[in-house]
């Protein structure tokens, strides 16, 4: 797209359409959590089972959201992101009407894929449609979107649960999906001329083997009938041969995937790293949160959704001080502090909540969730600053895929130790479900731990992506 080409297109217009395309996937990635105890008791399914209702959606997003992008280039990023809009709303409206478990996964997985042309198109027309003095503010406000939907998906998911029932909490996104699909097909610019031969570039066999390896990885590292055996350790080993598979076919590509060459630039495997394990971290408060606070401390549904609302919004109102911070001080001397911080939050979960109940999760979340806004902002910073232009994609791609296999790695491994722990075949034990979350978060800390030596030990070779050029 040429910025001649949209001139006249209202900014306001535009704006409006992306804020709904980067709300809406943020909001279906955090809404559904609240509801997970909820949906034990109406499927009398086990946390296991329940928990699939967040993979599927976090796996269909990581497994499309590196190639979205490209396949945007290729058949056009409009017509992609029509696209995208529709298929989140049709898996909407279809976790909303299903009447059983398996549908309401199969549901969560095609709103996931919908989510990841949404969010892997958005900010590429920001670039492209935004008068250039204009861009940074609307990347911030987009950015902010973000987290806000994050923030308002637990408060928003416990009203709607309990006053009418959780199939509204899919529902709601059907009339906003529709609103979203009418503003980007009226503002969003008409795609240019295309080859009818860049399909032929796509790298369809590395993204279905990167599918394949993260849904055996997933499964890997969920227990069946409540203990880990053969099966998991088959799936373990099959996952890894999809990774070998995948970087076998993208050395062949002509337009591989993921660059393998770009993961030999200094320091950037090492961010890649922390931005999994941190997001590992942050996403067993979304699933270990709503059942340590109905059924450890006996809230209602309604307030589980205010409290666990709190965090995500103290990462909104971080981000802007966070930045100007993070320009002041360094990208690297924040990265420890933030994550210094996060383990002390973290430890914090481990010990206060069992005496000081409500006060006690919500003190060590707000220190948790501030310095994990506080310490994404530095290590993005660290991995986006001085990339060339033709580097972003690719670049923006792998911390994508690093955030969402952390998410991913959260909702299964910690959710298995918690599982384990309490043994949430009964999700009304309080003291069973208090064991459970004080032994998630001490592997919590240990996994923080492990990210503030990666950074300690990277801090003298900062992150490049113009070295060692291949």
């Amino acid at each position: 797209m040429d910025r001649s080409a949209v001139s006249t297109t209202p900014v306001a217009g535009i704006m409006a359409s992306l804020a709904l395309c980067m709300l809406l996937p943020s909001l279906g990635t955090s809404i559904a959590n609240v509801a997970l105890p909820t949906l034990a008791i109406a499927f009398s399914a086990t946390f296991q089972q329940v928990q699939w209702v967040v993979l599927a959606y976090l796996l269909a997003t990581t497994t499309l959201i590196v190639s979205a992008g490209r396949l945007g280039d290729i058949v056009g990023p409009r017509r992609l992101m029509l696209l995208g809009i529709l298929v989140f709303t049709v898996g909407s409206a279809v976790a909303g009407a299903a009447s059983g478990l398996a549908t309401l996964i199969v549901a969560r997985a095609l709103q996931g894929l919908g989510a990841a042309a949404m969010l892997a198109l958005t900010l590429a027309f920001v670039s492209t449609t935004i008068p250039r003095p204009r861009v940074g503010r609307a990347i911030g406000m987009l950015g902010s979107l973000s987290a806000v939907g994050t923030a308002l998906g637990p408060s928003l998911g416990g009203v709607l649960i309990a006053t009418a029932g959780w199939h509204w909490i899919f529902f709601i996104n059907v009339p906003l999906g529709l609103l979203a699909l009418v503003l980007a097909a009226r503002f969003l610019p008409a795609d240019p001329a295309r080859s009818d031969s860049g399909l032929a570039r796509f790298d369809l066999k590395g993204t279905v083997l990167l599918a394949l390896a993260l849904a055996a990885y997933a499964l890997a590292m969920t227990p069946g009938q409540g203990a880990i055996g053969y099966r998991n350790a088959a799936l373990l080993v099959l996952a890894t041969i999809g990774v070998v598979l995948f970087v076998m076919v993208g050395k062949r590509a002509e337009a591989p995937l993921i660059d393998l060459a770009t993961l030999r630039r200094p320091g950037l495997v090492s961010s890649l790293l922390e931005s999994a394990l941190v997001a590992t971290v942050m996403m067993a408060t979304l699933i270990v949160g709503p059942f340590f606070l109905s059924g450890g401390l006996s809230l209602p549904t309604a307030h589980v959704g205010l409290v666990m609302a709190v965090g995500p919004a103290v990462a909104a109102l971080t981000g802007v001080p966070a930045g100007r911070v993070v320009d002041r001080f360094g990208e690297q001397r924040m990265t420890v502090i933030g994550l210094a911080g996060m383990a002390v939050g973290a430890m914090a979960l481990v010990m206060i909540p069992a005496t000081l109940g409500v006060i006690g999760y919500l003190l060590p979340s707000i220190l948790l969730t501030g310095s994990y806004a506080l310490l994404q902002t530095a290590n993005n910073t660290a991995v986006m600053r001085d990339v060339p232009a033709d580097r972003r994609g690719a670049i923006g791609g792998l911390l994508n895929l690093s955030r969402n296999f952390g998410l991913i790695t959260g909702t299964a491994v910690l959710g298995t130790v918690f599982s384990l722990a309490s043994r949430t075949g009964d999700v009304a034990n309080p003291a069973a479900i208090a064991f459970g979350m004080h032994v998630t978060f001490a592997v919590a800390t240990g996994l923080v731990a492990v990210a503030l030596l990666i950074a300690l030990r990277s801090a003298r070779s900062p992150v490049s992506v113009t070295a060692n050029q291949t």
